[in-house]
């Protein structure tokens, strides 16, 4: 699933972004979106400020941490 994740929804390239996990086809980092509902900023907000990633990328990310999260039964 991690391959599958990598090439659908996340990319990494030592030429975007120092290597940092971004969108698929964007330069945002996947970070940016955790850090933004990490300090409490609506998921409408990271879009308007990042028209680049999709709605659907996203939300399919935050799904695919919390069935991470689940599995490794934190």
């Amino acid at each position: 699933m991690k391959a599958e994740i990598e090439t659908q929804l996340i990319s990494r390239s030592p030429h975007i972004m120092s290597g940092a996990a971004v969108f698929a086809g964007t330069r945002v980092p996947v970070q940016t979106v955790i850090d933004y509902l990490a300090g409490g900023h609506p998921l409408d907000e990271f879009l308007d400020d990042f028209p680049t990633v999709r709605r659907e990328q996203a939300l399919e990310l935050l799904e695919r941490v919390k069935e991470l999260l689940k599995d490794a039964q934190i």
